[in-house]
């Protein structure tokens, strides 16, 4: 199994090491899960620190066999502001993670896609009425974080009976900071041109790729996630979504980072509980 940067003690001491003025400080949780620290604020972008799946499947034809050890039990994370989830799939919206989460911050609040309400109320047992929704194209100001929905395609657009998107990714936006989210998400028509309007800093982007022998919904490649990083003109892109699952991953220096050297994006490949402050 692959070892955390930091885990447990270490990692909450990173965590809770003060920022200094407008400094973005950023943490990689594993799969697609950040947290993100800015004038003592803390964002925590769809987290899965659970063993949830590798559990629900260890009996199929599918087995979920975790490839990195878990940074940090959710029920020791605190402080948080504001949690998201970009999709019901359990790797964005667990249980078993967001319950203790919640239980330690009882004033964080919870930003999901307004078509998943119904669907995150019962998995969660929560109010309907308490989470944040958003759509695409929408805008929310939560807790001094505010967030704008942008539709993801996984593989394709899936809306509810008002045109609501089920699949979101995120335009995060405080301070001096603009960070695009993508959630899982493929390259469709439109979405580069979208992204360019908002000069994004750090484009976390999926790298996993689409194949379909795995059965699962699939994601951008690497090379296809360097790709859009310059075409939009992200000034950091950082791959997400590899080396959780055995059966879904990919290699960033495979695809994406040789990509981004060919395009000049600058990159960062971080490990799991490793922190950044960005440039």
């Amino acid at each position: 199994m692959i070892a955390a940067f930091q885990k447990d003690a270490a990692l909450l001491a990173d965590i809770a090491r003060p920022t200094i003025g407008d400094e973005l400080r950023v943490w990689w949780l594993g799969q697609s899960g950040f947290l993100v620290r800015h004038g003592g604020s803390l964002l925590l972008l769809d987290p899965y620190l659970s063993d949830s799946l590798t559990r629900k499947y260890a009996a199929t034809d599918k087995p979920h066999t975790r490839m990195t050890e878990r940074v940090i039990a959710p029920g020791e994370l605190r402080d948080i502001a504001v949690v998201t989830s970009s999709h019901n799939h359990t790797d964005h919206l667990d249980a078993e993670t967001l319950l203790p989460i919640f239980a330690g911050n009882p004033a964080a609040q919870f930003v999901i896609p307004e078509a998943n309400r119904t669907f995150v109320a019962e998995r969660l047992g929560c109010e309907p009425g308490w989470p944040v929704g958003l759509d695409d194209g929408h805008t929310v100001v939560v807790n001094g974080w505010q967030l704008t929905g942008i539709a993801a395609a996984h593989n394709e657009f899936q809306t509810d009976e008002a045109g609501r998107h089920h699949f979101l990714g995120m335009i995060v936006q405080r301070g001096p900071w603009t960070l695009y989210h993508s959630g899982d998400t493929l390259r469709y028509p439109g979405l580069a041109e979208r992204l360019a309007e908002y000069s994004v800093d750090v484009a976390f982007l999926p790298i996993n790729g689409n194949r379909p022998e795995r059965r699962v919904a699939g994601n951008l490649d690497g090379r296809e996630a360097a790709q859009l990083a310059a075409e939009i003109g992200a000034r950091w892109a950082v791959p997400h979504h590899f080396e959780m699952f055995e059966f879904n991953t990919a290699d960033p220096h495979g695809l994406f980072v040789p990509e981004c050297d060919a395009l000049g994006v600058a990159h960062r490949v971080m490990k799991a509980g490793e922190g950044w402050t960005v440039d």
